[in-house]
């Protein structure tokens, strides 16, 4: 029983505050306006601070583990490419295997991840880790799944006309594009410019003036609280289940599958606590709203996208809470 009021204490808190955002945009104390806002302010600001004073707070020489980070990155290769060429392999509606393969790997592992081991231990403990080592690759593998999977207007492509380049060459190199786009887009990311800021300090045992870390202290602070506020209100205006077949499929590959299969090998390779936590919000955590973003804009399938991101979310208050039990019970966390 105390495995289990455990898991919920752990678990349920974060849903609550996401549920309390749902019903303040529902009486309209929360809007559109609000939502675009807030969640720029955190994608940008808050959850970068947050992140460079995890990793500044680092002693690299005693916490870095290059074995952890290794997993994590192996791990979402994996995830990705058994995924899409599975989904290639048995989806009918081959334009729908971008989308599906990205929702059913692609991970909410920056803001849940932090708010759910800040949950438990207090700080964010390996999920900085994790972030470095596998969320530049959510990124850049996203583009190359939607870039070289098929879309629905590639079946409206005809043969070129005498003189004018071949539409197929054209989307190519578009695509390839795309993938350098990525790249430097990884470059650039908030996230990521947060976690590199703070690895001088954690290499050289830096430590901020004490006004400094506690002005930006406040300000990271507030990542947690509002990005899941977000969360809870941009479930507002979510289309109807129109693809629920593939949002299911989607969503049980990643609550369910993923974590079933590379948690027990995480726990046979020695990884506990913090570690394991990290883990199971890389493999296990719902599928995050950027994903929504980039296939809309990638001319994938936004819509199945949109239903398996409110489904797995939604279905994930569930899961991670039967995952941290079965975790608790066998004392890896």
């Amino acid at each position: 029983m105390s495995d289990f009021l455990f898991s919920l204490n752990a678990v349920v808190p974060v849903f609550l505050v996401m549920l309390l955002g749902f019903f303040l945009r529902k009486t309209g104390l929360l809007n559109d306006a609000f939502t675009a806002t807030a969640n720029a302010y955190v994608f940008k600001c808050a959850l970068p601070v947050s992140l460079f004073l995890s990793i500044a707070g680092m002693d690299l020489a005693a916490d870095f583990d290059a074995r952890f980070c290794l997993f994590c990155f192996l791990g979402t290769t994996v995830m990705f490419f058994a995924i899409w060429g599975a989904s290639y392999i048995m989806m009918p509606d081959k334009t729908q295997v971008g989308a599906f393969s990205q929702a059913a790997a692609r991970s909410s592992a920056a803001i849940l991840g932090v708010a759910l081991a800040v949950n438990i231990y207090g700080n964010a403990g390996m999920v900085p880790m994790m972030i470095m080592a596998a969320v530049p690759f959510f990124n850049i593998y996203s583009v190359i799944i939607l870039s070289f999977s098929p879309r629905a207007d590639d079946k409206s492509g005809s043969a070129a006309a005498p003189g004018r380049a071949n539409a197929g060459d054209i989307r190519a190199a578009g695509r390839l594009d795309a993938v350098r786009n990525a790249c430097l887009n990884v470059c650039r990311n908030p996230l990521i410019i947060g976690i590199a800021a703070g690895m001088p300090f954690a290499l050289l045992g830096l430590r901020l003036p004490v006004i400094l870390d506690s002005a930006l202290s406040s300000v990271g602070a507030t990542a947690t609280p509002i990005a899941l506020l977000v969360m809870g209100a941009s479930f507002s205006g979510s289309e109807a289940l129109t693809r629920w077949k593939g949002a299911v499929a989607a969503s049980c590959i990643k609550l369910f599958l993923l974590p079933a299969v590379f948690l027990p090998i995480a726990a046979l390779m020695g990884f506990r606590n913090s570690e394991m936590i990290a883990i199971l919000i890389m493999t296990g955590s719902p599928s995050t709203v950027a994903g929504y973003v980039m296939a809309k804009n990638m001319h994938a399938d936004s819509v199945l996208t949109s239903n398996a991101v409110l489904l797995s979310t939604l279905l994930s208050a569930v899961s991670i809470t039967l995952w941290l039990f079965l975790l608790r019970r066998f004392g890896l966390v």
